[in-house]
């Protein structure tokens, strides 16, 4: 075995390892799914309405570590890993706007024993909405954060930079570079998120380096993230919806959140001292807009 192929073992068995650790943090129960094809890692567990969360792009259901422990105690939490993201695997090379949108109505079908509340972040969000402009009789409520889709995906330079050296090449120090920009303190993020942070930081960089990972993101992002979601796609959203966004975020601008507000009169929620990862940065602000939100429509439906 050549060094070259020994480091990549290694490197394989950290990510595993930081995985692992990962999962034994997390209050859910993980199962496999083979949903529209897709090979897909989920995490479930607590008592209650159900709630599915999406993570972002590049990211894995971890992310929401910060939060689920919460929110296990009073909804059925369903946090799936992407399509080609974390350990969710990917058999179709095509993989495309139409696999991802079954990709969610199975997932719904097969974890949710009644409407559930679809929530999103970027990537996740992008998703969630273009799922909802076509299926909002299948949802309870719909909660955007940071979402992409509401127009062009044109992140600060400032961000893009950082961003397109991780891309190319994933070192702990392009990602640190990158995390610097997703966070307004990473500091803070990384004691919000306590013994869980090194693993995650460690799972991301691992995830990033994995060939098939970065085909599923590249195809995701080029046909469902960049693009924006038409406005008659938007104005057919027929579902309470809410606007989650950090005050500093740098993907998706806060002007962007503001007007799509403005536009379609979804409540819009702003959080202080945040950049574009309000669950792992500002996960208390994050909970209270969140059950803000889901409070408020429990209140028009009754």
């Amino acid at each position: 075995m050549s060094s070259q192929d020994r480091t990549a073992r290694t490197e394989r068995y950290a990510g595993q390892q930081a995985r692992e650790k990962l999962v034994a943090a997390m209050p859910l129960t993980e199962r496999r799914l083979r949903l529209a094809g897709v090979s897909t890692a989920v995490f479930e567990g607590g008592d209650g309405p159900p709630i599915v969360l999406l993570h972002g792009q590049g990211e894995f259901a971890a992310i929401w570590i910060n939060v689920v422990p919460d929110l296990a105690r009073t909804y059925r939490v369903i946090v799936p890993d992407l399509p080609g993201h974390g350990a969710s695997e990917v058999d179709d090379a095509h993989l495309g706007p139409s696999t991802v949108l079954a990709w969610v109505d199975e997932l719904i079908e097969h974890t949710c024993a009644a409407k559930p509340v679809l929530a999103g972040h970027l990537l996740g969000g992008a998703i969630a909405a273009r799922y909802a402009a076509g299926h909002s009789e299948r949802l309870a409520q719909l909660v955007l954060v940071e979402t992409m889709g509401l127009g062009w995906f044109r992140p600060a330079p400032s961000f893009a930079l950082p961003m397109v050296r991780f891309v190319a090449r994933p070192t702990p120090r392009s990602r640190d570079r990158l995390f610097n920009r997703c966070f307004l303190d990473m500091d803070r993020a990384g004691e919000q998120s306590g013994e869980q942070w090194e693993p995650m930081l460690a799972y991301a960089l691992d995830r990033a380096r994995t060939p098939s990972v970065q085909a599923a993101l590249r195809r995701l992002m080029t046909r469902l993230g960049m693009p924006p979601i038409p406005s008659t796609d938007l104005a057919r959203i027929d579902v309470p919806t809410t606007l989650i966004h950090g005050r500093h975020g740098l993907q998706v601008r806060l002007h962007t959140a503001e007007d799509a507000s403005a536009r379609y009169g979804w409540p819009l929620h702003v959080i202080e001292e945040c950049r574009d990862d309000p669950a792992v940065e500002q996960p208390q602000a994050f909970l209270t807009a969140l059950n803000t939100a889901l409070g408020t429509s429990a209140e028009e439906e009754s």
